[in-house]
């Protein structure tokens, strides 16, 4: 996929998740709900659909029926979970997470990258628990520089710079994302039907 295709991939899946937010009048921000999947699958944690669907009713402050009353709203989360969870798996490093692109201000897309890093600690978090604390050094790092970009303000006037700086740092976000999968998600093992090359 060239940089573009990932550019317009990303921005289709966005608008996607915020027309799903505005149609449901959900009080919190997509890229955060979204962060707390990636958050949870990449600290090992399966999620069925019931609980997945509650937390998302949760996130988006609906009742817990919303998703009941809604076969729009219940089929595109199902969808969101298992696409994500693939993204994640892949092994093109595809994954992306859920951000405005470059049509927003910057501003905006700095409060949809830190609500993502919220989420995705928070995630991890209700995953993994105890054991973040026994990570390799590698990932408690990375966890802790998490935490310092969840709590960025944008108090600077943007400028060329500031573009750049936010770039790297979702790129950073990025790869640290499929990192913390990597460490706590064992690759799986193929299934005995698929034949093997010798």
């Amino acid at each position: 996929m060239s940089e573009t295709d990932t550019s317009n991939a990303r921005a289709v899946a966005f608008e996607r998740w915020a027309n799903m937010f505005t149609a449901h009048k959900a009080f919190s921000h997509p890229s955060e709900l979204h962060g707390v999947l990636c958050g949870r699958l990449a600290a090992g944690a399966r999620i069925n659909e019931e609980e997945w669907l509650a937390m998302v009713c949760e996130h988006m402050g609906l009742p817990q029926t919303a998703t009941d009353e809604s076969d729009e709203l219940r089929e595109f989360m199902a969808s969101a979970y298992s696409q994500t969870l693939e993204l994640l798996k892949a092994t093109d490093m595809s994954f992306q997470p859920l951000l405005p692109d470059d049509d927003y201000a910057i501003e905006q897309r700095l409060e949809a990258l830190t609500s993502w890093v919220r989420g995705f600690l928070e995630g991890m978090a209700l995953s993994a628990g105890q054991a973040l604390g026994e990570a390799p050094d590698e990932i408690r790092e990375l966890i802790e520089d998490l935490v310092a970009i969840s709590q960025v303000a944008d108090d600077d006037e943007p400028d060329d710079e500031s573009e750049q700086q936010l770039m790297e740092i979702v790129e950073y976000v990025r790869l640290g994302a499929l990192a913390v999968f990597t460490e706590f998600n064992p690759p799986e093992k193929p299934s005995p039907n698929t034949p093997t090359l010798h």
